[in-house]
């Protein structure tokens, strides 16, 4: 793996995700709201004129963007990015081609993809219930909720550790009677226990998940899966 991908790809553990507040992908499954994945706008730069459209589909146009204006990119699907841009005199609130935009960094348009790509990955992984390796705390949390136990070592290289979940059934116990008339047994009610149904423990290194470990009957449903970690844009 590249140095600078290495560098791009760490910051969901300095952006954490707020799950009481909104979905992972918001209402639209289909776009990506970069309020949610990076720590400070996004900047880019306009070099060519391009229609901008309402919609991200591109059916309906409300102008076209003018050319040397910086605009903060606000959301994105796997064609198209949603600014605030110059339409002449007016400032307009759409979606625009990719090609439209330049950035400090040359490889921007590659790495928003792959963010776009990792997130659509996560997301399924979240509606399934199951962690990957790569994937952010926050997000582990979204799929699994909260860890019945957690071990955490911190050293001056950064915080590792532990999250357990465990899987219950509840177990009803009876005894068993014999009625001295009759001769009959009949079965009592005694109590219930939690019993130790399946477990998942994901280790992790400075909030990025980097093991996880399964008992088979989970490994059934398809086993460990590996995502890339969070995108960090270095501009």
């Amino acid at each position: 793996m590249k140095p600078a991908l290495l560098i791009l790809l760490a910051l969901g553990a300095l952006c954490p995700m707020a799950p009481a507040q909104r979905s992972l992908l918001d209402s639209d499954p289909e776009v990506i709201y970069l309020a949610n994945h990076v720590d400070r706008p996004v900047e880019l730069r306009i070099i060519k004129e391009a229609p901008i459209f309402s919609d991200k589909e591109g059916k309906r146009r409300l102008g076209t963007v003018s050319t040397d204006q910086k605009v903060v990119l606000e959301a994105m699907t796997d064609r198209a990015y949603k600014v605030t841009a110059r339409t002449g005199g007016n400032k307009v609130n759409g979606w625009v081609a990719p090609w439209a935009f330049a950035s400090k960094d040359p490889e921007f348009v590659d790495n928003l993809k792959k963010l776009y790509e990792r997130q659509m990955t996560v997301a399924g992984l979240i509606a399934e219930h199951r962690a990957a390796v790569g994937m952010t705390l926050d997000e582990v949390s979204l799929a699994l909720g909260e860890p019945g136990k957690t071990k955490v070592r911190q050293t001056e290289k950064g915080r590792s550790g532990s999250w357990e979940f465990i899987d219950y059934d509840e177990v009803s116990h009876y005894t068993y009677h014999r009625d001295p008339l009759t001769g009959k047994t009949f079965r009592r009610f005694s109590h219930i226990t939690r019993e130790e149904k399946g477990k998942t423990v994901v280790e992790f290194e400075n909030g990025i998940v980097t093991a996880i470990e399964q008992t088979e009957d989970r490994l059934a449903g398809g086993g460990v899966k590996i995502v890339i970690p969070p995108v960090v844009f270095g501009w």
